[in-house]
């Protein structure tokens, strides 16, 4: 089975914040996007909602036909309760620090393993699947399976970054991860910098791949191609050959 393709419509909130009023529509692109072929929708509150506003989750959750997938940083209490307010198919814990452009790291899941097995127990016991933000190293995926996530998600920029000269070697520590991931029964997913032209290579050389979460690179594409033909091709780029 293919991975799922869930679309981070962030950058589509990002366009619309810069000149204020609701164009473009995210509610509107979200189910364009489920229409076109999407599987599942993500976003990224954070706490100065410079894109994705905590209503504009509320409004998608009532919405969205696929399934939501709300990434954060738990240790943001006013993040912890628009999750268990909204009640989405799946959060993702991202260990960002305070006005972080963007996510660069994956959890400590030794160091901090205390305090995400709480965190995770509060989600889970709400009836929430959690992944948590990972790096590809084998010891943070041991550390995660102690902490009771049902996911992981690979954070896949250091892919992005040497596939460009080197493939194979930028995918070996993602495949080692994956093996080790699956072996202690964890569910995987990932994402960051993924696009058009890594992500074939990525979902075939990468075993066991639930779900890639892809938003930058395909509202970029989306710009010369057209938003339903660049899912298309995304969604072409995770399903295998017959």
């Amino acid at each position: 089975m293919p991975a799922k393709l869930s679309v981070n419509v962030n950058k589509i909130a990002t366009l619309r914040n810069s000149r204020g009023g609701n164009n473009p529509d995210v509610l509107k692109v979200a189910a364009d996007c489920e229409a076109f072929g999407a599987d599942g929708i993500t976003v990224h509150p954070r706490p100065d909602e410079r894109h994705i506003r905590y209503n504009d989750v509320r409004a998608l959750k009532r919405q969205v036909r696929t399934e939501l997938n709300i990434e954060g940083n738990p240790k943001e209490e006013k993040f912890v309760q628009l999750v268990l307010e909204t009640m989405p198919h799946q959060v993702t814990l991202v260990p960002d620090d305070p006005g972080q452009l963007t996510s660069n790291h994956g959890w400590d899941t030794i160091n901090e393993q205390a305090y995400l097995q709480e965190i995770i127990a509060l989600f889970k016991h709400a009836g929430i699947r959690v992944s948590i933000f990972v790096d590809p190293v084998v010891a943070m995926i041991k550390g995660a399976a102690n902490t009771g996530t049902d996911r992981i998600e690979l954070y896949t920029e250091d892919y992005a970054k040497k596939f460009i000269t080197d493939p194979l070697s930028a995918v070996e520590p993602y495949v080692a991860a994956a093996e080790e991931a699956h072996r202690l029964k964890l569910g995987i997913n990932a994402g960051h910098d993924l696009d058009m032209h890594n992500l074939g290579f990525f979902s075939k050389h990468l075993p066991h791949l639930a779900e890639v979460s892809i938003g930058h690179a395909l509202i970029c594409d989306a710009l010369y191609y057209g938003l339903e033909n660049t899912i298309r091709l995304y969604k072409r780029a995770i399903t295998p050959a017959p």
